[in-house]
């Protein structure tokens, strides 16, 4: 019979994904924290939520909270994921090429299983050029999702929004019929494990393009107010930060202006 995780196990699991990664999770989800972490209980062969909770305050690796963070976490990418965005963003490097641009820093904050950092990588190298100046971070709080990431190896059902010609050109074959991302698509990019609840973030930037989409739905006002005032502190003037579509800097201080909805750009240049 299967134990149900009590409030006081919830509390303090909650607390944890807060003070660990800025999640804010509400009253009353015990149930859906209960199926995340089942998984991770029967590989620790751990019978209780209590029992699990006992075992993450023990592992002082602090590998077990990866683990937990990735199962509260949805990690759901897409290549091509809400289209707009990458038609905008070659709109913009367009205009700054066509102004004497010579080289492009992007920063995709939330790089999940890798789909948006290849997907940047992709639009831009068919719109600049692959002899251009092009870079890419792709930053993630998951050590998982960024050896996900690293390999770039999708299935038929991850690559059934990329068109053919675009699948043949920057994709390689792989075992079966999956396919890998090619060398000329992985060039620009670089991976690193971030965790966005914890400033000031170590980069300098300044970055052109920041994307974090569908990542804040996830912080309370604070946490997406910490966030904002890095995004800004490393946009370039001139530069522009994407959000999910869900998600937007109402409420929040900051000095960036929204050109669309869900994409802000920096004041200047």
């Amino acid at each position: 019979m299967e134990i149900e995780m009590d409030i006081e196990v919830y509390d303090a699991i909650r607390a944890l994904a807060y003070e660990q990664a800025g999640m804010a999770m509400g009253e009353g989800k015990q149930a859906l924290v209960q199926s995340r972490i089942a998984k991770r209980m029967r590989v620790l062969s751990l019978e209780t939520p209590r029992s699990y909770l006992e075992h993450l305050y023990r592992d002082s690796s602090g590998e077990e909270m990866i683990h937990l963070l990735d199962a509260l976490s949805t990690n759901h990418t897409a290549f091509f994921r809400e289209p707009h965005h990458f038609d905008l963003l070659t709109e913009i490097v367009k205009g700054w090429q066509a102004k004497g641009l010579r080289q492009l820093r992007l920063w995709c904050a939330a790089a999940s299983t890798g789909e948006e950092p290849y997907n940047l990588s992709l639009v831009l190298q068919e719109t600049l050029g692959t002899n251009f100046d092009l870079k890419i971070l792709a930053t993630d709080i998951s050590t998982r999702v960024l050896k996900a990431c690293r390999d770039g190896i999708y299935g038929p059902e991850r690559m059934a929004a990329v068109p053919p010609p675009l699948r043949e050109r920057w994709f390689d074959p792989h075992a079966g019929d999956l396919w890998s991302a090619g060398n000329e698509l992985r060039r620009p990019l670089s991976f690193a494990r971030l965790n966005l609840a914890h400033p000031p973030y170590p980069m300098t930037g300044p970055f052109d393009v920041i994307f974090c989409r569908n990542v804040m739905i996830y912080f309370d006002m604070s946490g997406r107010q910490k966030f904002v005032e890095q995004a800004q502190r490393l946009l370039r003037p001139g530069g522009y930060l994407f959000v999910g579509t869900s998600e937007s800097l109402n409420g929040i201080s900051t000095s960036l202006r929204g050109v669309r909805p869900s994409v802000y750009r920096k004041e200047g240049e």
